[in-house]
């Protein structure tokens, strides 16, 4: 094995600590609340600045706005909802909405999201035949992040899996291409590496 090996593996680890910086869009402070928390506080959680993220359920797109349902997850260090997992944490369920037509075709059931915004009290609608009280988010930024890859390597050489676009289109005059709608440029992917499988004996 070469000895250069490690130390690239090192640098590599090291430069995605460096990256792991949360996007401008979705700086800021923010009230450290949830949306089961919010769901029980009711009106009382009205006002409050949050940046949420999870799984998309569903997109909604209506005559003035679009509402994303989404299943809440806690956020890492880039302010990314943790992957999904069978042991994965989940927050409750909470809906965003924001002015324009997001299309339902790109943000799909499933996709990682992250809005910032201020709660607006809590909307009841059916899951099934329960009433759920959905904490409401109206949303000023709302951000979709890129797929999560899955890479086989198995050496030799170096793969740098840290750079590559976001992207999420925002159409309309309230927005431009960029995961939030209104931003535009490059983020780096997150990708998952799997480790060359163990020899046949």
């Amino acid at each position: 094995m070469s000895m250069y090996k490690p130390l690239i593996l090192a640098t590599a680890v090291a430069t995605l600590a460096a990256c792991a910086t949360v996007p401008q869009p979705l700086q800021g402070t923010f009230t450290q609340v949830n949306s089961v928390s919010a769901q029980q506080e009711g009106n009382g959680a009205s006002g409050a600045q949050v940046r949420w993220g999870g799984q998309i359920i569903d997109t909604k797109p209506g005559p003035q706005e679009t509402c994303f349902y989404v299943l809440q997850r806690p956020l890492d260090d880039q302010a990314r909802p943790v992957a999904a997992s069978s042991d994965s944490e989940t927050q409750g369920r909470f809906v965003a909405c924001r002015a324009g037509f997001y299309d339902p075709e790109v943000f799909t059931r499933g996709r990682d999201i992250t809005v910032t915004g201020v709660i607006q009290g809590t909307t009841s609608e059916k899951i099934g035949e329960y009433n759920y009280a959905y904490p409401r988010v109206q949303a000023n930024v709302v951000y979709l992040w890129p797929k999560r890859v899955a890479v086989n390597y198995y050496g030799p050489g170096y793969y740098d899996p840290f750079w590559g676009p976001y992207w999420g289109p925002g159409w309309g005059p309230w927005g431009g291409w960029g995961g939030w709608g209104g931003y535009g440029g490059y983020y780096g992917t997150r990708v998952i590496v799997r480790p060359p499988p163990p020899p046949h004996r």
